[in-house]
């Protein structure tokens, strides 16, 4: 992918936000488990703040120069599993499985993106973008172990 303007940047990083809220709300309307319905709607609300956060920083490029980063330490748990496709009553550990998976990949790709830029600006943006996957992915590796543990696992 060869972007070039920021505003093509953040148009792709706003498509690709939408579909994970997109995902993260078609899972909470299909569950039936309050605990599970509402774990996927608040993953929905975050996506929904990214969303604001890329068409902030679109409107004040100076945020993007001055966006504190935070070490998010990465568990790798998805890391080592495979891809599932959803499918209404999956259980819960394959849903958080594959929530992982998806976060990792928008990880991925936002370090990929960030590795081949050209402009600093779109190094950063890319980075900032890939912290915000990461946070949610730590999160749900979270969940999975907590969840697990309960299991005895």
């Amino acid at each position: 992918m060869n972007f070039k303007s920021v505003n093509e940047i953040i148009a792709f990083a706003l498509e690709k936000e939408k579909e994970a809220v997109d995902f993260y709300t078609e899972i909470s309307k299909n569950e039936s488990l309050q605990g599970v319905k509402q774990t996927f709607v608040d993953f929905a609300k975050e996506e929904k703040k990214h969303i604001k956060m890329i068409e902030d920083l679109s409107s004040n490029k100076e945020k993007i120069a001055t966006y504190q980063f935070k070490w998010i330490p990465d568990m790798k748990r998805s890391n080592y599993m495979v891809d599932v496709v959803y499918e209404k009553g999956m259980h819960y550990t394959e849903i958080l499985r594959l929530a992982m998976k998806r976060e990792e990949k928008s990880l991925q790709l936002y370090n990929e993106l960030a590795a081949k830029a050209d402009k600093s600006e779109f190094v950063n943006l890319f980075k900032i973008l890939s912290q915000e996957e990461a946070k949610h992915k730590s999160i749900l590796e979270t969940i999975y172990d907590d969840y697990m543990a309960e299991q005895g696992d």
